[in-house]
């Protein structure tokens, strides 16, 4: 199936194709290759107002997953029919992961692969709102990386190495 990705900003140029091919690594990782996923790269403020609007927090952010389906952490969706083959969208924060990227040293298509990572976990129900979900989110995260780092040469870690 498709990475619908998409460039809904203009400070940060983003190399497409290091992302989408991540983000179709990533997704057969989980076992979710034959689902569509939306990726858009977005800038502070498409973030902040999402992030205001759908979690009460008006500031911009790494990243905002909205699933297409409600699911207990890894499961897959069951689809009934061809439109339900879809995990939903990830707005990754671009502007703000660079600006994280630019203090931290950190190169800018890597956090962006590990951020999608953990957008996809988000998408397939995981979350890190206690420290067993956040363990358990930890792990698949992990899992999918190491996937990716074979496949690609890279050194990623997860996005939330040392959240608990």
């Amino acid at each position: 199936m498709s990475v619908a990705l998409r460039n809904a900003q203009r400070v940060v140029p983003v190399r497409r194709a290091p992302l989408r091919r991540a983000v179709c690594i990533l997704r057969a990782a989980l076992g979710a290759a034959r689902f569509d996923v939306g990726v858009i790269c977005a800038g502070n403020g498409l973030m902040r107002r999402l992030n205001g609007a759908y979690r009460q927090c008006p500031q911009p952010t790494d990243v905002l997953s909205f699933p297409f389906h409600r699911l207990t952490a890894g499961e897959l969706p069951r689809p009934r029919c061809r439109d339900e083959y879809n995990l939903g969208d990830i707005f990754l924060g671009v502007e703000y992961i660079h600006e994280q990227c630019r203090h931290s040293g950190e190169d800018l298509d890597g956090v962006l692969a590990a951020t999608a990572a953990h957008g996809l976990c988000h998408l397939l129900g995981y979350q890190h709102n206690t420290e067993s979900e956040w363990q358990q989110m930890y792990r698949k995260e992990a899992e999918i990386l190491e996937e990716l780092n074979r496949l690609t040469g890279a050194r990623l870690r997860p996005l939330t190495a040392g959240l608990f």
